[in-house]
């Protein structure tokens, strides 16, 4: 094999080595939030870096379902949720 080549397949090997590693690191936290808002309710679970961030993007995911417009999900993401479970 030339070495441009195998210079170029060993790049991409150490690229898709580190995408996997910091994508499987990255998910320290795991929650799962119920929300409910007007008459319907939603439970999702996400994960992230911190338990806020996590606790944000699943409460986020669950008003995507149950609201419509920005002015629902504004108001639906500032709605205590009824559950949150702390998994991991």
């Amino acid at each position: 094999m030339k070495k441009p080549v195998l210079v170029g397949v060993l790049f991409v090997i150490v690229i898709l080595a580190v995408l996997i590693y910091s994508s499987l690191n990255l998910a320290k936290h795991r929650v799962e939030v119920c929300i409910a808002f007007h008459g319907n309710s939603s439970c999702r679970t996400a994960s992230g870096t911190t338990e806020d961030f996590a606790r944000h993007t699943a409460i986020t995911n669950a008003c995507s379902q149950i609201s419509s417009g920005v002015t629902d999900s504004i108001a639906c993401e500032n709605t205590e949720p009824t559950k949150v479970t702390v998994l991991k």
